[in-house]
């Protein structure tokens, strides 16, 4: 087994991977971002390098600077997590190809070959598993895609080759938003996965996502792990998943699941991967009724990689994926048959995203946990990386925490479910567990009969608004910027030397004249668990825009740049696109007038406050 496993990764699944590699004896290095330093996936890991300024494309996706990392820590294995590196078929060569460091995960063959949609269809295909109607290739020009459309009629979906998550996504309606959102969806692609090549396929539209661990070893052997429901989803993005399925039948689930085994088994596929699949829904499906052998269903995608859910399927089983993703890293055969697998009980994950659900689920910009005070009890597990204390970071994804709790049916489950929400004490930073809790009476939730289009398309938004008010927090954010002196000094442990920047924050500085730190630290005992950030910190309010200036409100990369200097605009018309949270945001004109000055260009990183557009 490894010696040190370094996760390319942060926050609840860096924590995640580490408490696994504690469990089997393994050491731990965190890498983090100038954003992150603070952060708990960096307070829980027995050492961590520092890899680079918050934007992503230069730390946390940044190859060179993480393979360093594990060069520098001299660990024997990196583990991804999952987004930034995780379904990089580059990268894992780059690992693979590394003396001394094994990837945990995937072959980079296997993983290259699944993540491009068309390739991964074809193999499924082949392999008896059925598939959307779709094209065979990538398409290169908007022409093809109309083609496809009138032959196959609207709506369509344009997919990005390498993605996932509702990234590169696009469902056309008619052909004249084929051009707009064919580049749109190469233009995602091209950022979140390194590959601008998009897909066409009919869209289905009332379909459940049904979805099926898998674990398989390089000893040939293959199981699957039962199925997850994935269908509360808004705008292609999962936010409640639960298992086993309420909506399927025994048959059903044994197809699927058999499916799933098949389609890995002939794409030679290794480690954790989780097979995506839609299933026709019955809209007038009655009440305990349930989809039966009869039922369409087809293939959608492989993520290659453990999945944000991948808890559920813990719960379910007793089987720590995680473990089993780093033994098979390291040769190890399944100790365990299909038939040893046994689905007890019902188990829910609820995604904490600091985010509001009654203003179109804005992510939150800022802000300080005042509280944070999770619940406990029987069946109630919590996957996080956060104290009291911690300022949130808002570069990157939204989620900030995972609750999964487990009954011994769906009954029991939801009822446990209402109970743990209610025990969860945050303030200072808005969530949407006000959605949850509003989801636990919703009836169409209850019995099982929602598809991936119920929040979109039907769900009442004064219902949301509703639970907001009643349930919902609000972001603090310090008003005082306390001030912060940094010293850098070079310290020795061990015989080993290291560069040292010390924060002083607050109060009087410490007098470093004659202080002795040349045997300081103890090194080589595992590192204390996260302890309560200190109170405080910057903050960050959102300010109002002044008058002419279009502000960014969130921090992000500028995409698309749609005005120039002189240009005639109205309120309402896109001036420019903003990546943030991993989406793209249209930055729409409050007023209209004469653009007087764009102080932004493509790619440029700017910050909440940063003014886009001046009018005059």
């Amino acid at each position: 087994m490894f010696d040190k496993v370094l996760v390319a990764n942060r926050g609840e699944i860096a924590v995640r991977v580490m408490r696994a590699c504690e469990e089997l004896g393994i050491g731990t290095v965190a890498v983090y971002s100038d954003a992150d330093k603070d952060s708990g996936h960096v307070r829980y890991a027995d050492e961590a390098y520092n890899i680079g300024p918050a934007r992503a494309a230069d730390s946390y996706i940044d190859h060179e600077s993480v393979i360093e990392a594990a060069k520098k820590a001299d660990a024997d294995a990196i583990h991804p997590g999952y987004g930034f590196l995780a379904e990089n078929a580059e990268f894992a060569r780059k690992v693979e190809t590394t003396d001394g460091i094994t990837w945990v995960g995937p072959a980079a063959d296997s993983m290259k070959t699944l993540g491009e949609k068309t390739e991964a269809r074809a193999i499924m295909s082949d392999a008896d598993v059925p598939i959307v109607p779709g094209t065979k290739d990538p398409v290169e020009e908007p022409a093809e895609i109309e083609a496809f459309a009138e032959e196959h009629g609207y709506p369509i979906a344009i997919k990005a080759e390498g993605g996932g998550g509702g990234r590169g996504f696009k469902v056309v309606e008619s052909a004249d938003e084929i051009e707009d959102k064919f580049e749109s969806a190469q233009r995602e692609g091209e950022a979140y996965f390194d590959n601008p090549s998009v897909f066409v396929e009919r869209f289905l539209e009332n379909p459940r996502h049904i979805e099926v661990q898998i674990l398989a070893d390089h000893h040939g052997n293959v199981r699957h792990l039962g199925e997850r429901d994935c269908s509360l989803q808004r705008r292609q993005q999962k936010l409640i998943e639960e298992g086993p399925s309420a909506a399927i039948d025994d048959d059903l689930r044994e197809q699927i699941g058999e499916a799933a085994r098949e389609g890995v088994r002939a794409a030679e596929y290794t480690n954790a991967g989780t097979v995506e699949f839609l299933v026709e829904e019955d809209p007038e499906r009655e009440k305990g009724e349930t989809l039966g052998a009869d039922t369409n269903f087809y293939f959608l995608e492989v993520n290659t990689r453990i999945q944000v859910e991948h808890t559920v399927s813990e719960e379910l089983t007793g089987i720590d994926i995680v473990k089993w993703q780093l033994r098979i890293a390291d040769g190890e055969e399944l100790s365990f048959s299909q038939d040893d697998v046994d689905l007890r009980g019902h188990a829910i994950e609820y995604r904490i995203n600091a985010e509001n659900a009654a203003e179109e689920f804005a992510p939150a910009t800022g802000g300080s946990l005042e509280t944070w005070d999770p619940p406990g009890g029987i069946g109630v597990r919590m996957d996080d990386a956060l104290r009291q204390g911690d300022e949130l970071v808002t570069d990157y994804d939204s989620m900030i925490a995972k609750l999964i709790v487990r009954g011994e049916d769906r009954a029991e489950a939801i009822a446990r479910s209402k109970r743990a929400l209610a025990e969860f004490d945050i303030e200072g930073v808005v969530t949407i567990i006000p959605f949850h809790r509003m989801m636990l009476e919703d009836e169409e939730f209850l019995i099982g009969r929602h598809s991936t289009k119920y929040l979109d398309d039907h769900l009442d938004p004064e219902t949301i608004d509703e639970a907001q008010e009643k349930w919902g927090t609000e972001t603090t954010v310090a008003e005082d910027e306390e001030e912060v002196t940094e010293r850098d000094f070079t310290v020795e442990v061990n015989g080993k030397r290291f560069e040292v920047n010390l924060e002083e924050r607050g109060g009087a500085g410490i007098d470093l004249e004659g202080l002795d730190v040349s045997g300081a630290g103890g090194g080589g005992g595992p590192a204390p668990r996260p302890e309560a950030a200190e109170a405080g910190g910057d903050g960050g309010a959102t300010t109002a825009a002044g008058e002419g200036v279009i502000e960014a409100e969130m921090q992000g990369t500028i995409l698309e740049v749609n005005v120039e200097e002189g240009d005639e605009i109205a309120a309402g018309d896109v001036v420019c696109v903003l990546e943030a949270m991993k989406m793209e945001n249209d930055i729409v004109a409050d007023q209209g007038g004469t653009v007087k000055k764009v102080p932004i260009e493509p790619d440029q990183t700017v910050d909440m406050g940063d003014p886009l557009v001046v009018l005059e």
